[in-house]
């Protein structure tokens, strides 16, 4: 089986986020970057649980820059075959998924999988804009995997309970969480992973359609008002007066 998994550079969630002055730029300075968790715990593993169950070639494709090459090799420590840069900053989703797509379309993938969404921006875009672009079947929110025989197999979350759902290969889905157990590098996953082959491409012609204005931070906790239930007036006096919506 050859699958294709899509990965992502994403800070750390210790991180402590800052703009710059005029808010227009993340500030990244000092800021300690990883493969989203998504990518990484639930895509990435179950592609390599799928080869070592049915063997073939697990590919990692990223869209980034080369400060993002000790993510990928992190990509290759746990366990995939190989890895593609495609040499573009990532700032707009469908920018991103027409890159993957133009890698992709003509390489015979039998799946290509990637996290329901990035934990820095929660777009949970790219997966459908993929399998779009490519003309594939696409599943959401996957969170059991299983492929037989060239059909898979798999479960995911809908509104009030859970889907499951049967698709012939090649497909596109994005996994969330219970498709796989997280995996921590061992030192000869660590050490292979310095001679696995990562080839970097130029970035082809794509569209941006989207762009950042300004960032944000969030206001953060806030403090609990707690009512007795004896009362319930306070409460409806606070909501006319005090509570917001955000």
């Amino acid at each position: 089986m050859k699958i294709l998994v899509c990965i992502s550079n994403v800070p750390d969630t210790t991180t402590k986020i800052a703009f710059s002055a005029d808010n227009a730029n993340f500030n990244t300075a000092g800021v300690q970057f990883v493969i989203n968790p998504y990518d990484e715990w639930y895509a990435l593993v179950r592609a390599l649980e799928l080869k070592e169950a049915q063997g073939g070639n697990v590919t990692i494709i990223h869209v980034g820059a080369a400060d993002s090459e000790a993510t990928i090799r992190k990509g290759l420590a746990i366990g995939a075959d190989d890895a593609v840069r495609i040499d573009a900053e990532p700032n707009d989703a469908y920018a991103v998924a027409e890159q993957i797509a133009a890698y992709a379309k003509d390489k015979d993938f039998d799946l290509i999988m990637a996290g329901k969404e990035t934990i820095s921006y929660n777009g949970s875009m790219v997966g459908a804009m993929l399998a779009e672009l490519m003309n594939l079947p696409y599943v959401s929110l996957a969170t059991k995997l299983e492929v037989t025989s060239g059909v898979a197999t798999i479960e995911h979350d809908i509104d009030g309970g859970t889907e499951v759902v049967e698709c012939t290969l090649p497909l596109v889905l994005s996994a969330n969480k219970g498709m796989a157990e997280q995996r921590i590098p061992n030192m000869k996953g660590i050490m292979s992973a310095r001679t696995k082959p990562l080839t970097v491409i130029p970035a082809t012609s794509a569209d941006k359609l989207t762009s950042i204005s300004s960032y944000t931070l969030s206001v953060g906790r806030i403090d609990c008002k707690y009512i007795d239930a004896s009362n319930p007036e306070s409460l409806i006096e606070l909501l006319h007066t005090q509570a917001k919506v955000i």
